[in-house]
Parts: structure tokens; C-alpha cells; sequence
């Protein structure tokens, strides 16, 4: 959910996977960048995300789906939905 929450709060909808674990610091939720990686690609498996392989980078872009979610017109199975969080 915090992943989806950054990356639709970015202008152009896209964030490393560096600059992704930044932000979830800032959450509480201290992860090293393969976690980072792994929720991405799983975010990937939803449609939630498309992922740019940028040789030791991934840069993430929210998709639809993913505002969806955010937006409660969806629902992702397995991500938090936003009521939840708050």
C-alpha cells in the first residue's frame, strides 16, 4: 500500500527502487532493497505496476490498477486497502 501511496504521489507516477526504500523508511517500515524489489514484482504479478529494469535499478510506474486500488474502485488481493491503513 505505502509503495502504491509514493509512487501515485510522484508527478509522472514512477520512483526507483532506491528512492522507494527511502520513502518507506520515512513509513517505519525499514526493508533493504531486495524487499523493495520483491513487493515490486509482486505488485507487477497484480498489474498494479510496470517495472524498467535499469541494470542494478528498478524503476516502478503505477498503473491503473494500482490507482484504482488507492482510489477503492478495486481491490488488490494481498495490499492493504486504504481505509485499513488510516
Amino acid at each position: 500500500m505505502a509503495i502504491l501511496k509514493e509512487l501515485a504521489a510522484q508527478t509522472d507516477g514512477r520512483l526507483n527502487d532506491l528512492l522507494l526504500q527511502r520513502a518507506l523508511d520515512a513509513y517505519g517500515f525499514r526493508r533493504d532493497r531486495d524487499w523493495v524489489k520483491t513487493q515490486l514484482q509482486k505488485l507487477k504479478a497484480l498489474d498494479a505496476v510496470t517495472l524498467i529494469d535499469a541494470g542494478p535499478i528498478v524503476i516502478a510506474r503505477i498503473e491503473r490498477v494500482g490507482r484504482d486500488h488507492l482510489d477503492e474502485r478495486s481491490v488488490l488481493s494481498g495490499v492493504a486497502r486504504p481505509h485499513e491503513v488510516e
